[in-house]
């Protein structure tokens, strides 16, 4: 069976979770929640952090006794079986590329702000559709190249945010002029639900070091620390900047802007550098998330086609111990998909959510699952309070599903079907080869 190297620590790994979670849903679509929810956006975010951490601590109990990459795809296999670890898995593959396709979209969007051209749709679909291509080539450097390029970006964005609260939040305190937060539920109670189901796209991502477990030094120890390292990092960060952007600016002007947090900004200070390095932190955020995405979403696709539940030809590992076919096919998606959403961040985005709450389901049923048919597995970590996290997990998950764009729901569904069609034919193709020998 192909095996991958082991190279990553706790900071590695966390630094791949930060990766993947800080980026457009910080940068770009903090405007659209902000219209869904106005000023209570920043309920929104506690909200959608507080239902995302129910799966962060599922999966940091799954991952320390489940060392294989594939993540959700391997926890669901293990707990429920070959069918609904594949559809599962399915989703997770789909996930990341979509999830990429959409960031990359709001890379775009910042580059044309950052350079000062009109956000031309040509433009946004060719800057967009690029960035994965460029990614995928560094991607087929290896684990350790590609992390460390991952390392460089995460920390020009977290330096950027610290700076964006520092800055913002001295403002705010020194002017004390709070009048954009009132009123506060411009869209009622219902506007922050739909903001925290749009915003949940932020919150994504913490798990994707458990895609790449075999990856990672010591993983049953490292995973569970980096999972809940990156999670508590990105919250305080979120909170931070929601508080200070909808503070700075009104949230409706958030609402129109493509670059909100510079926009933001800009009513606390003139400083061209600060505003600059805000944007230029941006495209590094989007581009770092897109590279996290492409390394997680081929060893779903690997960790899939290893136990020949999809074709066995992407499973080939090269001489640097990356699975290149994998890679090839989720850089090449990825730009495709930028091509035909047309620039539309929004729907990718809805559709990105759909497909990640009923993956973030299975993970919490498996924690329930795995603890009756596995109880003396070597668990190195334990969800506290159990069985509530994980219930009120797969609750919360179900609940927000309801608030997002259904006609993006629609198209998960039939890439669902799509899904099982393949299972079928996969499934009927191995029982010929079997027949034939």
């Amino acid at each position: 069976m192909p095996e991958l190297k082991r190279s990553l620590g706790v900071l590695g790994a966390a630094s791949v979770s930060i990766g993947a979670i800080i980026g457009a849903g910080i940068f770009v679509l903090i405007g659209v929640a902000s219209g869904l929810a106005g000023p209570a956006v920043i309920l929104s975010f506690i909200l959608a952090g507080v239902v995302a951490f129910f799966t962060a601590l599922s999966s940091a109990e799954l991952a320390s006794f489940i060392t294989e990459s594939g993540g959700s795809y391997i926890y669901t296999h293990m707990a429920f079986g070959k069918f609904w670890g594949y559809l599962v898995g399915w989703m997770q593959s789909f996930d990341y590329i979509v999830g990429a396709s959409a960031v990359s979209i709001g890379f775009a969007a910042y580059f044309t702000y950052f350079l000062g051209i009109p956000p031309a749709q040509g433009i946004i679909i060719i800057v967009g559709s690029v960035l994965p291509i460029v990614l995928m080539l560094i991607n087929f450097k290896g684990i350790k190249e590609a992390s460390g390029a991952n390392n460089l970006l995460v920390g020009l964005k977290v330096s950027a945010l610290v700076i964006f609260i520092f800055v913002g939040g001295s403002f705010l305190v020194s002017h004390q002029d709070f009048s954009n937060y009132h009123p506060f539920f411009p869209m009622g109670v219902a506007g922050m639900f739909g903001g925290a189901a749009i915003i949940f796209f932020a919150f994504v991502g913490f798990n994707t070091i458990t895609v790449i477990a075999e990856e990672v030094k010591e993983p049953e120890k490292t995973v569970p620390k980096a999972i809940m390292l990156a999670f508590f990092i990105c919250t305080l960060l979120y909170i931070g900047v929601s508080l200070v952007s909808v503070g700075l600016m009104n949230w409706k002007t958030l609402e129109t802007s493509d670059a909100p947090l510079e926009i933001a900004l800009r009513a606390a200070t003139n400083n061209i550098f600060i505003l600059k390095f805000i944007s230029i932190s941006a495209l590094f955020a989007t581009a770092s998330v897109v590279m996290a995405s492409i390394l997680g979403g081929s060893r779903a696709i690997f960790a899939m086609a290893r136990q020949r539940v999809i074709p066995g030809m992407l499973a080939k590992i090269s001489k640097n111990g990356v699975p290149t076919s994998s890679v090839l096919l989720s850089g090449v998606v990825i730009a495709l998909i930028v091509i035909a959403a047309e620039g539309n961040l929004d729907w990718l985005a809805s559709i990105f959510n759909f497909g990640t709450m009923m993956t973030y389901f299975f993970i919490n049923l498996s924690v329930v699952r795995l603890r009756q048919t596995m109880p003396d597995a070597d668990r190195k970590f334990k969800v506290p309070l159990y069985p509530l996290p994980p219930v009120l997990g797969v609750l919360s998950c179900f609940v927000l599903s309801f608030y997002l764009n259904q006609n993006a729901v629609i198209f998960a569904g039939i890439w669902i079907i799509i899904g099982l069609a393949a299972y079928e034919y996969n499934k009927r193709q191995d029982i010929k080869k079997q027949a034939g020998t």
